[in-house]
């Protein structure tokens, strides 16, 4: 191609080209340099092959194995074990009471007969157990819920909250579901507030005995798992109450955790004092047994205080190494972390089994085409990867990060590193919140993507949406776990001007507040080449720019409304602006752990396709949120859409290998279960479900 310098008025196409490609060069490159014209050649070249990009060949099997891990051995026991028994195998129309039952064969059979015995992982192996949560939840949500709480939640009080005493007495019998038992932490009037709970366990030094009495009907413990028909123990959180010689009588110690037998264990009848109410039916997870406990002065052995953090002696003295009541309740509460973890992990399991069955029917379901030409399948429309494409490079992202907080609570149980144990308290919180919001949210994406079809009870969504729903309230609440993400936050970023240390998620922020609340760079805003939006980099400064900058807005927020309207009313004003900077540092954290899995990839098919599907999942969260980026000007009009046109194109190059990318969770038939989703024959396996 000549070059135009030489010949300026030649009226060759050559002109407008390299003068475009002069103007482009000052957005694309930090040095403004001349293009010659075979530079412009070049690059329209180039252009014009990534817009034709070939469809990414992706080894399914070694990606799986990436993902799948060291526990995938165990989850194929599981899946085998219940594949080989149809009669285990939850039916489409059930009613509660069979549920029930039907439920608790299952625990019982996984236990007794194929072997598994999850409160030694619960111990030993964390991430082993919530491998084998998963696979549970896979079989029937109500199944993992009841698994959990008969080993997280009871099993995982004694072992977490009591001492040697009582595992000696009650780890085989949790274990070998001989001693089925109860989590009874939340009351008719308070959930979410645990120092609030009214239950009262009052210390009799005469019979060295505690009673437990239920003072009022709001103290009456509440959707307790495993209550209305199977529980012979419970794990009763309740304020210890010790005699005092003043004149109150009785001095209120805090919260702590006491083991109250509540049936018989030969007759399984209901014991003195204690009265058992059936919750009822529920939106879902009618597998699991919520009941309603009421302790009219029910007594029990002063051995039966879980002692960990604090104990009472024959003589009715309160002792502990922890010297408040607020350290004690926040040590007892810093063991149940566990619970959130595993929602966490099996929110993303639930997001795999609805996104696998909403794009493995988008990819056979065939609708419309160009005329006289054959139907296309519905994921060829733009609409339609729109739905799902961001949601499946969600799926993987979370599947990385749930992996990783997993790994990090089991090295915290090893070593009981001061700094990892509040990294895994913020963490869990934050994506347990986020990650069960999202997965909520997506359901009914997927039912929709599937049209008429996704319906249908046998394809599985309203089941599934109804089951996963309430991951979004029990194990906190997800809007007072963000502001537990938030106000930590917040205490780290003072932290910051009194030169303090930082704990591992939050490092970023050591350099935040210095590097990326400064202006944003003029010409770094207007880049807007495909290598520049791909460049990981550039996709987590972004992420933390994002976050630092509502962090430092609502500090100043705080700081202002609280001098007119107190500490609890400038929280309260600026709640949605926590609540968005908590949702924001969650994503921030996500993305970085998907950038390292990226990096850590095993092979280059593997990696190439990851990579994919991390810059989708980053650019799709920068578009999303655009408005923060412009008003601040730290993306121009013209990198914006850039960005916008790149999130497009990205999904449909993730189209291109949904197929892979999906088969790599590698969910057998049984698993997914839905008639549409099957492998192969999918009409046929859902004609003949109706009869045909």
């Amino acid at each position: 191609m000549q070059n135009p310098d030489l010949n300026p008025t030649a009226e060759d196409e050559s002109q407008p080209i390299a003068r475009r490609f002069q103007r482009l060069s000052l957005h694309l490159s930090p040095v403004p340099r001349p293009l010659a014209g075979g530079d412009a050649e070049l690059q329209l070249s180039m252009i014009k092959c990534a817009r034709r990009a070939p469809k990414l060949d992706v080894d399914s099997a070694s990606l799986s194995d990436y993902m799948r891990g060291k526990h995938r051995e165990i989850q194929e026991r599981v899946f085998q074990f219940f594949s080989s028994r149809p009669e285990l195998q939850t039916p489409i129309e059930i009613s509660k009471d069979d549920h029930r039952e039907l439920c608790m064969r299952q625990l019982v059979a996984l236990v007794k007969e194929a072997g598994i015995r999850p409160l030694r992982y619960v111990v030993e192996d964390p991430a082993k157990y919530f491998a084998i949560t998963e696979a549970a939840g896979s079989i029937d949500m109500s199944l993992g819920i009841k698994f959990g709480v008969q080993y997280s939640l009871w099993g995982g009080s004694v072992v977490n909250l009591g001492t040697q005493k009582h595992k000696d007495k009650y780890f085989d019998g949790i274990d070998n579901m001989e001693f089925p038992g109860c989590f009874a932490m939340t009351e008719l009037h308070h959930g979410s507030n645990v120092q609030g709970l009214q239950t009262m366990a009052t210390f009799d030094p005469i019979t060295d005995e505690f009673i437990i009495d239920t003072p009022n009907d709001g103290a009456i413990k509440w959707w307790i798992g495993n209550a209305a028909v199977h529980g012979k123990f419970a794990t009763v959180f309740a304020k210890l109450m010790l005699p005092t010689h003043d004149t109150k009588g009785v001095s209120d110690m805090g919260v702590h955790a006491f083991i109250v037998p509540i049936r018989d264990l030969n007759t399984h009848q209901t014991l003195p004092g204690i009265e058992i109410q059936d919750c009822g039916h529920k939106v879902g997870l009618n597998g699991v047994d919520n009941g309603a406990l009421r302790f009219r002065s029910v007594r029990i052995p002063r051995d039966n205080l879980l002692n960990r953090f604090g104990d009472v002696t024959r003589d009715g003295k309160y002792t502990s190494t922890l010297p408040t009541k607020n350290k004690r309740f926040a040590a007892m509460l810093g063991e149940l972390v566990g619970g959130r973890v595993g929602l966490a992990y099996s929110s993303v399991s639930v997001l795999k089994v609805a996104s696998t069955i909403a794009i493995r029917y988008s990819l056979l379901r065939q609708q419309f085409g160009p005329p006289k030409q054959p139907e296309v399948s519905i994921l060829d429309y733009q609409s339609h990867q729109h739905k799902l494409m961001p949601m499946l490079a969600s799926t993987y992202a979370f599947h990385f990060t749930t992996l990783d907080l997993v790994e990090k609570y089991a090295e915290m149980k090893r070593t009981h590193d001061e700094q990892l144990i509040g990294d895994v308290h913020a963490l869990s919180a934050g994506l347990k919140a986020y990650v069960t919001s999202y997965t909520a949210k997506s359901l009914s994406v997927c039912r929709e993507a599937c049209g008429g079809h996704g319906y249908a009870a046998v394809n599985r969504f309203g089941s599934l949406r109804n089951d996963h729903d309430i991951f979004q309230t029990f194990e906190g609440d997800n809007t007072v776990l963000l502001q537990q993400v938030a106000g930590d936050l917040l205490k780290q970023y003072q932290e910051k001007f009194r030169g303090g240390t930082f704990t591992v998620t939050w490092n970023y922020l050591k350099v935040s507040m210095n590097s990326y609340l400064s202006q944003p760079n003029p010409v770094t805003a207007r880049w807007e080449s495909e290598d520049h939006l791909r460049d990981p980099k550039f996709q987590l400064d972004a992420f933390r720019y994002r976050t630092s900058r509502l962090l430092q807005s609502v500090a100043v927020r705080l700081r202002k409304h609280s001098k007119t309207l107190g500490a609890f009313g400038a929280w309260n004003r600026c709640l949605n602006h926590l609540l968005t900077l908590a949702e924001s540092h969650i994503e921030s954290v996500i993305l970085a752990k998907f950038i390292e899995a990226v990096e850590n990839a095993p092979d280059a098919s593997s990696r190439a396709a990851l990579k994919l599907v991390c810059d989708l999942y980053a650019l799709d969260r920068i578009w999303k949120d655009i408005g923060t980026y412009r008003n601040v000007d730290y993306v121009a009009p013209n990198k914006a859409k850039a960005i916008h046109k790149l999130s497009e194109y990205l999904c449909f190059q993730v189209r291109n290998i949904a197929k892979e990318l999906i088969d790599a969770f590698d969910l057998p038939d049984q698993v997914t279960r839905a008639p549409i989703a099957m492998k192969s024959e999918a009409y046929t396996h859902y004609t003949q479900y109706v009869g045909f």
